[in-house]
């Protein structure tokens, strides 16, 4: 008993530990984390003492069953590899100039190292996105030498360089772009250790819910039917009217059709005019105005619309502080001194926590965007093909190549002072065929920078119907309405047919971001949202059949996810994907975590469900709590092996990108505290207490909290490297 106690303690401690050290990390840096305390010797330590406990008690415990041992083994072999790693590895940076050779690298203390060969850079290149300037990857086209042997070699993002005993990773990059960094990696003893420790990893967790024997098969071989819950729900909703100069619809949604640059990719105007307008207004549609109406209205009228109550202030402290309304007009923060916000904006950029600074820089953002679209500045509306057959798109305040035809930069020039004229005068005619001229020109000089006809149909249904804001309010509704229809399965199944509905129209929804933006929609915190629900949704249709309840489950759980997207900070915006994120693991990656937060959240729904109705003495529910424990458990070994498949999959990931497939980020950080604090529930037999029910449950709920701190809490808070998901 003494021996489990320790460990119990030491386990504990490492989880606390790693908790403690991303917050201290957010106030300090992750490099002064990952040195003084996941790097210290103590800390190597204390996990040293929780293996040879466990060993200790496995041996105590007379533990035979092999797909334990393996589990257990493999988690060892893994801190093994990673302890090799962390005496034997050699890290460092190399800066080549384009046809200087280097045969050294430098580390983190600023010591040389020699390279056991000599590189020398030939050329630096970066790939964009078709017509703008974002980043598709970052290449090095580099010799080896070793000897009187040369070798020519790519290394981009994703794309390393294999030799010697020797990794080179593409890292960073001189503006004049005949320099670039290239991170260095030589690791011979701990990768391979710890990728056996990966493989033993993955086997044992898809063994342990194939094992005729083993828990999870019991559990599944249990009968799960009914159970009584509620949640409750409030929406509101505002829709004032008013008048202002402003283009008919039709010539709005005309002007829509236009390309621009926006977010890093070519897409109508339409999209602009819609992130436009919900950046200032915090809504889609202001008023009775269409976002092509507002973004048009400030662009003719500009003087007009800045007397609109339109800026959106969210926190109550700034308008305090500036005696301002919720809604106010971007007029009214020009005073007799000028910008009323100017006196505040160089404290508020020093202190950029704060909650009047947050607010403060947030409605200075939304006036430099006005500022910058009634410039012109933002519209990126006029491409240009040079004669090496390189397309970019140009506002009308940018600088022109010098190729570029006098008569082209002229129209370029004053095509929009002309439409504003047009405009103004009333005289929608002419303008509509300005319209359609423009259009016409953007065809004829943006080349193969053009969205296809396909991708265009795409974006235009996408941002004509507010497919999820319908899905959350609709599946919270279904959700609650079903619980009156438990007892009558006939009714109920119409529920189960409406979920699958939804499911289709959530699937429909991701396939159209799918073919806007050419890549499986998983790349951001308001997409793997979208996802969460959907596979809540197709996990529950799968297992409704056998356990009714998961209609209401995944009703209400889906409907929560999509609400948390609609309501929070998540940007829906799509955008192209960030060089390192062009990876295939990226897919597997996300997709097998999202499959486990799913189903984590379904087992804190059972733990809910159960306090809700725990204190009755029917005997129906009684039964039914009893079922409830049994599905929570059903739920929770899948659970943790896709997060541990997950964890260790992004792993594999990062060693391919970064050099190193641990790195203390706070995400990952987070994950590994999910997974050992999800794990301790599966350890009845050395911990009795979770056989009871209610601590079972209870332990659910608390639990929970690790999964909204790692989705949320490091997204919102802590940042990090997967701040971006």
């Amino acid at each position: 008993m003494r021996i489990k106690r320790l460990l119990e303690i030491v386990y504990i401690l490492i989880v606390a530990i790693m908790a403690i050290g991303t917050i201290v990390g957010k106030y300090t840096s992750l490099d002064y984390v990952s040195d003084n305390i996941f790097g210290s010797w103590w800390f190597c330590l204390l996990w040293a003492i929780g293996i040879a406990l466990g060993i200790i008690y496995f041996i105590k415990q007379k533990i035979h069953r092999p797909i334990i041992v393996l589990l257990h083994l493999s988690f060892v072999i893994i801190l093994l590899g990673a302890l090799l790693t962390h005496l034997t590895a050699h890290k460092g940076m190399i800066h080549l100039r384009q046809g200087k050779p280097v045969s050294t690298y430098i580390t983190k203390d600023d010591n040389k190292v020699q390279l056991p060969f000599s590189v020398v850079l030939n050329r630096f290149n970066i790939t964009y996105h078709a017509g703008n300037m974002a980043a598709m990857d970052y290449a090095s086209v580099i010799t080896i030498i070793e000897g009187e042997r040369k070798e020519e070699f790519q290394v981009s993002m994703n794309k390393i360089y294999s030799g010697y005993g020797t990794r080179l990773y593409q890292s960073s990059f001189d503006e004049d772009m005949k320099g670039s960094y290239l991170s260095v990696n030589s690791d011979p003893y701990g990768i391979p250790v710890t990728y056996t420790g990966y493989a033993l990893l993955f086997f044992g967790l898809i063994a342990m819910l194939i094992e005729p024997k083993g828990n999870f098969r019991r559990l599944l071989r249990s009968n799960n039917k009914k159970v009584i819950m509620a949640l409750l729900l409030l929406l509101s909703g505002i829709s004032p009217i008013t008048a202002q100069p402003s283009l008919t619809r039709e010539t709005a949604n005309e002007f829509g059709k236009i390309f621009v640059v926006y977010n890093g990719r070519i897409c109508p105007m339409q999209t602009y005019a819609i992130d436009f307008t919900k950046k200032l207004y915090g809504k889609k549609k202001y008023k009775d105005f269409t976002p092509c109406q507002v973004l048009t209205g400030f662009m003719f009228w500009g003087k007009e619309w800045m007397k609109e109550p339109i800026l959106r202030i969210k926190g109550n402290e700034l308008r305090d502080k500036l005696g301002l309304s919720e809604y106010t007009s971007p007029m009214s923060l020009f005073g007799q001194q000028g910008y009323i916000l100017g006196p505040y904006l160089q404290d508020a950029q020093n202190q950029p926590n704060d909650a009047v600074s947050k607010q403060l820089l947030d409605i200075d953002d939304k006036m430099m965007l006005l500022m910058d679209l009634m410039q012109g500045k933002t519209l990126k509306m006029f491409p240009y093909t040079s004669l090496q057959g390189t397309t970019e798109w140009f506002a009308p305040t940018d600088r022109m190549p010098k190729a570029m035809p006098k008569a082209q930069q002229q129209y370029i020039r004053t095509i929009l002072s002309l439409a504003r004229q047009l405009a103004n005068q009333g005289n929608t005619g002419m303008l509509n065929e300005l319209t359609q001229k423009l259009q016409k020109y953007q065809y004829a000089y943006g080349g193969n920078t053009i969205p296809t006809p396909t991708e265009i149909r795409a974006e235009n249904i996408y941002n004509s119907y507010s497919f999820t804001t319908f899905l959350f309010i609709g599946n919270l509704i279904l959700g609650l309405l079903s619980i009156l229809f438990l007892n009558k399965k006939r009714a109920y199944r119409i529920f189960t047919y409406l979920m699958g509905l939804s499911w289709l129209i959530l699937t429909f929804t991701l396939a159209l971001r799918w073919i806007i933006n050419g890549t499986i929609p998983i790349a951001n915190g308001y997409e793997t949202m979208l996802l969460l629900s959907w596979l809540i949704m197709i996990v529950s249709i799968l297992t409704t059949y056998k356990m009714q309840l998961m209609t209401t489950f995944g009703l209400l759980m889906s409907g929560f996810m999509l609400l948390v997207s609609h309501l929070g900070e998540m940007d829906p915006s799509i955008t192209p994907r960030m060089p390192v994120l062009n990876s295939p693991l990226l897919s597997i990656h996300v997709s097998i975590i999202m499959i486990s937060y799913a189903l984590f959240s379904l087992t804190f729904i059972c733990a809910i469900a159960y306090f809700l109705t725990y204190r009755s003495k029917k005997a129906n529910i009684i039964q039914t709590n009893k079922q409830l424990t049994t599905l929570s458990q059903i739920f929770l070994y899948p659970a943790i092996t896709t997060l541990g498949l997950g964890i260790f999959i992004g792993a594999i990931w990062a060693n391919i990108s970064w050099g190193t497939y641990w790195g203390w980020d706070p995400k990952e950080t987070w994950a590994l505290i999910t997974l050992m604090v999800y794990a301790i529930v599966l350890h009845k037999q050395s911990l009795p207490a979770f056989r009871k029910p209610l601590n079972y449950h209870l332990y659910m709920i608390i639990a929970f909290l690790s999964i909204l701190m790692t989705y949320f809490g490091v997204n919102y808070v802590l940042g990090g490297m997967h701040s971006y998901a």
